[in-house]
């Protein structure tokens, strides 16, 4: 029996979904592209899920699109439209994701790693924008993620260069948001995970899509946005826990639940 490309694993609010294609070094071919894409919509409609953890097996996290697997069967539009649903449900996730990047991230790679809303990388993590050493261009949602993350500059020259970027220099630019000992890196991702599970999931929710949308709004549209989301919030149980919890000087539960009228 064939192992499954992807495996997900779910413990204490946080779901691990783990690219499982080490003989490729996890390069994701059209039908993993697909079940990607499913795992993340079933962590996402999960109640139990608060956050999602995506990392890859054997050492790496994603060397890209899988190129040595003959495509000829599918339009190439066909095929990049697999790819571009799984970076939408990715980018619309409302549950917190977290990258953890070990070996390499290259190409679509790397770009599955930015589109989670935090990276931790090991010290041994090999980031590269492959594209132009394959004749091709940018995909997964790179010509839309770098700029934003690091500058129009600076986004060409790693895109045009396609040079291999080290986690240094990525947590530098601010493609990168923690840099591990390898050893470290899985203790380090439980943790952060843990702490991001016990958060207000509304809340979080909220931020999140705020975040990512405020950059596209104008001052008024992301105040009117903020209102919205605070309504909201004030009417779970999470507020009020917080501020109880304030005045015990104690830590609140958080629970996302409606408090109703």
């Amino acid at each position: 029996m064939d192992e499954p490309t992807v495996v997900t694993a779910h413990e204490d609010g946080v779901t691990t979904i783990t690219i499982n294609r080490p003989h490729r070094k996890n390069a994701i071919d059209q039908d993993t592209w697909k079940t990607l894409a499913d795992a993340l919509r079933a962590a996402d409609a999960d109640d139990g899920t608060r956050v999602v953890v995506l990392t890859g097996a054997g050492g790496d996290f994603c060397a890209g699109a899988d190129l040595s697997v003959d495509s000829t069967i599918a339009h190439p539009l066909r095929r990049m439209h697999h790819v571009n649903r799984t970076a939408v449900t990715l980018h619309e996730l409302e549950t917190p994701t977290i990258a953890k990047v070990d070996g390499v991230a290259v190409g679509a790679g790397w770009n599955l790693a930015l589109g989670c809303d935090l990276v931790a990388a090991s010290d041994r993590a090999r980031f590269s924008q492959i594209f132009a050493k394959r004749g091709l261009s940018l995909d997964f949602g790179g010509s839309w993620l770098l700029p934003k993350l690091v500058g129009l500059q600076q986004a060409k020259r790693i895109a045009l260069l396609a040079d291999f970027v080290g986690p240094e220099e990525a947590a530098d630019l601010g493609l990168v948001t923690w840099v591990k000992p390898a050893a470290e890196l899985d203790a380090f991702v439980t943790e952060t995970a843990k702490k991001l599970a016990a958060g207000p999931p509304v809340a979080l929710a909220q931020t999140k899509a705020l975040l990512n949308e405020g950059a596209d709004a104008t001052l008024r549209e992301a105040l009117e946005n903020e209102a919205r989301a605070q309504t909201v919030n004030f009417g779970t149980t999470d507020a009020r826990a917080a501020f109880e919890a304030f005045r015990a000087k104690t830590e609140p539960t958080f629970t996302g639940e409606w408090k109703g009228p």
